[in-house]
């Protein structure tokens, strides 16, 4: 970090914090407004006049956008303050929480979904560069933790909170809910988040330098093939309770809940030893969740067993982004911007990709295969990483 880095996390440390907690809000109400509306699909496409997979296309099209975001926004912010262009990031989800909840047919669905889609890509890929500017290096993975526990906050309770919610104050009275908090939160980053100027003037150069260090594209590669395991079995879970483990809605809800508390659980796991133990996590995670997949698949019938894997992958699951974001601290420091903005793509692009090799798989397969593929993709990802000395930067 520069000097004048140095005196804002060592000097004004309450500030600081008081920003990285801003930032952990922000992430709650952005993972809130991205897949909250799973859980009113069926309502909003009555709503719009549209069908259920059009709006799920719709829901969908936030990821697509998250990734070219990602990718451009430290290129095309050239040297903008990052306070600015984070803020703006923040106003943007407030504009499309707005849009949607006004939304008057399916293209203004569109719209408000590409547009948050672009926030969730321009945060996520200045997040940790932020977070590396505002503690000292041995601090850096416990405020990762801290900026992630918004993530797992917002997994285990959106979901089934816009369900209640929706019950009785309809789906657009949901999103006007979320409309206050994303101004308050707005206010708390302007108060709290220090002037940030940019370090240098970011180019497409800059991403493809980084991208051609050889440990570094290896350690995107065990973060695409990590993600993409990780959801190719996620996005499926549901079928998979419904018709292997056979539980009804409320058992589904328990399990689901137990799944997103143990989220909890991995972001302080995360918090807690990334800094020290960075590779080792990077190492076990993808095993044991490839492990616990496989698991599901031999135990699947019984619903304590399934409890008690679900509880570990849903623990795991939450630490994977906190030791990868560490490694990239630890690794990319010298350009943490492009490298965030590298990492963030990779990641929402695995999430889509995992996701639509397990659709296929599913179809034309089986819900086992789903599982099986999931697992094979983990086992590509420990490949990769393997002794963990590919991943480090020449000392």
């Amino acid at each position: 970090m520069t000097s004048s880095n140095q005196t804002l996390a060592t000097g004004g440390s309450t500030s600081a914090w008081s920003a990285v907690f801003s930032m952990s809000l922000c992430v709650a109400l952005l993972i809130a407004s991205e897949f909250m509306p799973v859980s009113l699909l069926t309502p909003i496409a009555e709503g719009l006049g549209a069908s259920e997979g059009q709006t799920g296309q719709a829901i969908s099209v936030s990821g697509f956008f998250a990734v070219m975001a990602s990718l451009l926004m430290t290129t095309v912010a050239g040297r903008l303050n990052r306070k600015v262009i984070l803020l703006s990031m923040t106003a943007l989800m407030l504009f499309s929480l707005v849009l949607i909840a006004s939304a008057p047919n399916f293209a203004a669905l569109m719209l408000a979904r590409a547009l948050l889609g672009i926030s969730i890509g321009g945060f996520w890929a200045l997040g940790t560069a932020v977070i590396m500017r505002l503690v000292p290096p041995e601090f850096v993975s416990r405020a990762l933790s801290v900026m992630f526990t918004g993530q797992a906050v917002a997994a285990a309770f959106a979901a089934p909170l816009g369900s209640y919610l929706g019950g009785f104050m309809g789906w657009r009275g949901v999103f006007w809910l979320l409309v206050p908090l994303v101004a308050i939160n707005l206010v708390w980053q302007w108060v709290s988040l220090p002037s940030l100027p940019a370090n240098q003037r970011q180019t497409i150069g800059t991403l493809i330098h980084v991208l051609k260090r050889p440990y570094f594209a290896r350690g995107m590669a065990a973060t695409m093939f990590t993600f993409a395991g990780a959801f190719a079995m996620f996005t499926y879970l549901r079928p998979f309770l419904e018709t292997v483990t056979q539980v009804n809605v409320t058992v589904l809800s328990i399990l689901l809940l137990v799944l997103g508390f143990m989220g909890f659980a991995g972001t302080w796991l995360g918090g807690k030893f990334s800094t020290r133990h960075a590779i080792r996590l990077l190492q076990l995670m993808p095993l044991t969740m490839g492990l616990v997949t496989l698991g599901l698949i031999e135990f699947g019938e019984l619903v304590l067993v399934t409890g008690l894997l679900l509880a570990v992958w849903g623990a795991l699951n939450n630490a994977i982004p906190i030791s990868w974001m560490t490694w990239l601290s630890q690794n990319v420091d010298d350009a943490p911007e492009a490298a965030g903005s590298l990492i963030v793509a990779t990641i929402q692009a695995s999430i889509l990709l995992g996701a639509a090799f397990g659709g296929f798989l599913l179809d034309h397969v089986g819900i086992a295969a789903t599982f099986v593929g999931s697992a094979a993709l983990s086992g590509i990802a420990v490949l990769l990483v393997g002794s963990g000395r590919g991943l480090l930067k020449a000392s």
